[in-house]
């Protein structure tokens, strides 16, 4: 029997279409000039911004005249305990499509996680009403065929808003619509007729998606000064974490480098002498017949300095008080004598200390 499509590949489908084929008929955005600003337009990934933002006007257009307001409607009308319960049944029923992408990719770890978190609450957890394995601790392990694409090697192409479905870009658009149609519960519904159930979990999925995110596009939208611009960013910034599993980015080559500022050249080779000590480029300079007899006359100099005991000095601090006590007595005696001034006396009373140095221990 041949498989109909459901609702969620049919619009998968349109859009990727759509983005494909419509861009050569719209103009696309001129890169700029200036290197930096290159440089973040080439991070932004967004050459067909025009119709990109284009395509966004349509989908807030549409959002707030019918997916908004359905997705309200649902919160006020479906108590959160059975909210959460629906989208636990949704996620439940996508584990098979991540387990094949697991295997797709050679991430059998992660595929042997989603295959027990599978089995485990589609029995003891009633069918994915509840989530045992999540309560146990074992996460649920995220992956689609656009993620295997990329483990693959297969380029991105350029950021798209594809219309309903929002963003994306041509690698994960086709992932979406092979998800879509590679699903083992879309496969039997379509098999036995009951595409009515693949379309009725695609509306409802569509709204539990909306519903989650009511409060935060609101906020979002109020915060940004271009909201289109802010949904880029993060759903890029989502989407390569997704990729990664959660893992931080490596540091492109030349992050950090100035791109105004010209690479540095080769390191022009070294002068003689360029690495020698300051004293020792010091001394080079002297003349040579000057510079050893200097440094070696310094040092026979200070060896040749006696030290003066400390009897020596006590004996010559004894002359000075005597020689002073003798002036006085003088002066007073004969003020008109002719005697030498007492500080004369004084000196002529010290033993010669020429080259002589004192005592290390009496200058503490």
């Amino acid at each position: 029997m041949t498989c109909e499509r459901s609702g969620a590949a049919s619009i998968r489908a349109a859009g990727a279409a759509f983005a494909l084929a419509i861009p050569p008929l719209f103009g696309c955005a001129t890169p700029p000039a200036d290197p930096a600003a290159r440089a973040a337009f080439e991070q932004t990934n967004d050459p067909l911004e025009p119709l990109n933002r284009t395509t966004f006007e349509v989908n807030q257009f549409v959002d707030r005249i019918a997916l908004k307001p359905a997705a309200q409607a649902y919160v006020e009308a479906v108590p959160e305990d059975i909210r959460k319960t629906v989208h636990r049944v949704l996620d439940n029923m996508k584990e098979p499509t991540l387990f094949f992408n697991h295997v797709l990719q050679g991430e059998f770890r992660r595929a042997g996680v989603t295959l027990g978190r599978f089995v485990v609450n589609s029995t003891v957890g009633f069918g994915g009403m509840v989530d045992v394995m999540t309560l146990s601790g074992v996460e649920r392990e995220p992956a689609d065929f656009g993620q295997t694409l990329y483990v693959w090697g297969v380029p991105s192409g350029p950021y798209l808003m594809l219309p309903i479905a929002g963003p994306s870009n041509p690698r994960d658009a086709i992932g979406s619509t092979v998800d879509n149609y590679a699903d083992p519960f879309t496969i039997v519904a379509n098999d036995h007729g009951m595409s009515e159930l693949t379309t009725s979990r695609f509306l409802i999925g569509g709204l539990d998606e909306r519903a989650e995110v009511l409060d935060t596009l609101d906020d979002l939208q109020k915060n940004s000064v271009d909201f289109y611009a802010q949904m880029r960013s993060l759903s890029q910034q989502h989407r390569a974490a997704e990729l990664r599993h959660g893992k931080a980015p490596e540091a492109a080559p030349g992050l950090y480098d100035d791109p105004d500022k010209a690479a540095p050249g080769p390191t022009p080779p070294a002068k003689p002498g360029a690495g020698t000590a300051p004293a020792a480029r010091a001394a080079a300079a002297l003349p040579p017949s000057r510079a050893p007899v200097k440094l070696a006359a310094g040092a026979a100099a200070a060896a040749a300095k006696p030290i003066i005991p400390p009897t020596t000095l006590r004996s010559i601090a004894d002359a000075a008080r005597g020689a002073a006590l003798a002036a006085q007595a003088s002066t007073n005696a004969d003020a008109t004598t002719d005697a030498p001034a007492p500080i004369e006396q004084i000196a002529a009373a010290l033993p010669a200390t020429k080259g002589l140095d004192f005592d290390e221990s009496l200058r503490r």
